[in-house]
């Protein structure tokens, strides 16, 4: 089963958003490419924080790019982004949502932060994806989506760790950059894990 998996395509994420990420809106017309090839599946993650979240710089009256611990674990402070039900938490517009078969919700508890489209970032819950997944006999995974270097790193790791074959669709994705070196660092530690890293242009021919 070939399962198409598009992580925080959500307005605070693109550019103008709360914690914007630099060109995010131009993978849209990849995805909307990407949601025409025949997938068996397509789903979606929603980054879904209360207004106090615990990684946002306002809960800690802190600066954003500062580090406190969260849950145990270091946790650097950002900017308050994809609120629930507000406009930032919402899809990005123009591209066509209608084909989604199912929606992950994550970040949802205020005590730890979820980059991951699996697990909190403790490891501690899970989002029920994993569960979704083997359901649907799901085991190759085309990831694209924001950012390469947080939430797509984190969710191609867990997802190896899980047992699926993830393929991340590398013009499909961009990145914070907070450091210059994050994006490319992040490429090769998904690699080495074994993801496979392919390009768009080759994405049809793989699934068809």
């Amino acid at each position: 089963m070939q399962t198409l998996l598009l992580v925080d395509l959500q307005n605070d994420f693109f550019p103008g958003g709360a914690l914007g990420v630099k060109e995010g809106d131009h993978i849209i017309p990849l995805v909307n490419e990407m949601m025409q090839y025949p997938f068996d599946l397509i789903v979606a993650t929603k980054d879904w924080h209360p207004a106090s979240h615990g990684s946002f710089s306002t809960t800690h009256h802190k600066t954003p790019g500062e580090h406190v611990k969260l849950g145990g674990i270091d946790q650097i402070l950002w900017p308050p982004h994809c609120i629930q039900g507000t406009w930032g938490a919402e899809y990005a517009p123009g591209w066509d949502t209608t084909h989604i078969d199912h929606v992950v919700y994550k970040g949802t508890d205020p005590s730890i932060d979820s980059y991951s489209a699996f697990f909190d970032n403790r490891h501690y819950k899970d989002t029920g994806l994993d569960a979704y997944l083997k359901s649907k006999g799901a085991k190759n995974l085309y990831i694209a989506g924001l950012a390469t270097d947080y939430c797509v790193r984190y969710t191609v790791l867990d997802a190896i760790q899980l047992g699926y074959t993830p393929y991340v669709i590398v013009e499909a994705c961009k990145a914070v950059n907070l450091k210059p070196t994050d994006e490319q660092d992040s490429l090769e530690q998904m690699q080495i894990a074994g993801a496979h890293l392919i390009h768009f242009h080759d994405l049809k021919a793989l699934i068809t």
